[in-house]
């Protein structure tokens, strides 16, 4: 059966200043979705798609694509304001993408079967995409869902506030998340966020969902629903993916497994974090979790 990898890589990348997602930080130039591909084509997955802006399509093509020829399937897709239904005028003043709802269903016509989505500036570990490949192996419909969470002590960047889905578990499953903003270290180095102190032991989205194939169809609705409901003044609200399974848990329209990963999550939010991902991929090169050259 065919598993799918979908990045996440049309964002603009604005708190970090310019394009996070192809910022060479391997000790051989690798971006940093290299690793994700390479962990998830080692854990069995048989497909990469690539959601871009236009002007990185070739680029990444030519920059990592290329590398992956015979080894799996590639697709390269474009997200940006054309992409939707056709009675919707998107506002001429809108810059920002309209979210990972938007994104994933940019690709709904090459996805090849059940697929996991990640962020392409964030590093997930090796053991992350061996848990959610057996998932993906055991959906059976729509109603099949799941979520690889962090915990959040694991997820925090030292140089800024992050946004993260907290996630309620009970019993191996995901009964509820909340996008929670702002979460950063206050003087104390405690972990706080607009609506209070957190212990950081919270369990979180990094967006490494997974879903089965015939969900797009309703996903497609969501999203179309929430464009129907958004204000032609609201420039910058987005149709995210959390808050879309969230909503779709309310509704008893999915059930999502979920398993936590140990690992310490790290990746590129701001510029400053750049120095600490290019560390600690270098440690993990030379302690032999990943080979001299991944390709």
């Amino acid at each position: 059966m065919e598993t799918t990898l979908v990045i996440l890589a049309g964002g603009l990348g604005s708190r970090f200043g310019g394009n996070k997602q192809i910022s060479q930080v391997g000790p051989n130039g690798e971006i940093l979705m290299e690793y994700s591909i390479y962990d998830a084509i080692a854990a069995g997955f048989t497909q990469i798609v690539f959601i871009l802006k236009e002007e990185m399509v070739e680029l990444v093509r030519e920059s990592i694509g290329k590398k992956l020829e015979g080894r799996v399937r590639v697709d390269y897709v474009v997200q940006d304001m054309t992409q939707v239904p056709e009675w919707y005028t998107v506002p001429a003043e809108r810059v920002k993408p309209l979210g990972t709802t938007h994104a994933v269903l940019c690709a709904k016509d090459v996805i090849a079967g059940p697929f996991a989505t990640v962020n392409a500036d964030d590093y997930y570990g090796r053991e992350a995409f061996v848990m959610m490949k057996k998932l993906l192996d055991g959906m059976a419909s729509k109603e099949d869902a799941c979520i690889i969470p962090y915990v959040l002590g694991n997820t925090m960047s030292e140089n800024g506030g992050v946004t993260r889905g907290v996630c309620r578990l009970c019993r191996g499953r995901l009964s509820g998340i909340q996008e929670t903003h702002e979460i950063h270290y206050d003087e104390a180095h405690s972990i706080v966020s607009k609506t209070g102190k957190l212990t950081g032991s919270e369990p979180v989205s990094m967006n490494l969902w997974g879903f089965h194939p015939d969900l797009l169809a309703d996903m497609q609705t969501y999203f179309e629903d929430f464009l129907r409901a958004l204000s032609p003044e609201e420039l910058k609200a987005e149709c995210l993916l959390p808050v879309m399974v969230g909503d779709f848990l309310k509704e008893k329209r999915i059930r999502v497994k979920a398993l936590t990963s140990p690992d310490r999550w790290f990746g590129i939010t701001y510029q400053a974090d750049r120095e600490d991902v290019i560390a600690e991929l270098a440690a993990l090169h030379e302690s032999g979790v990943y080979p001299k050259t991944l390709y």
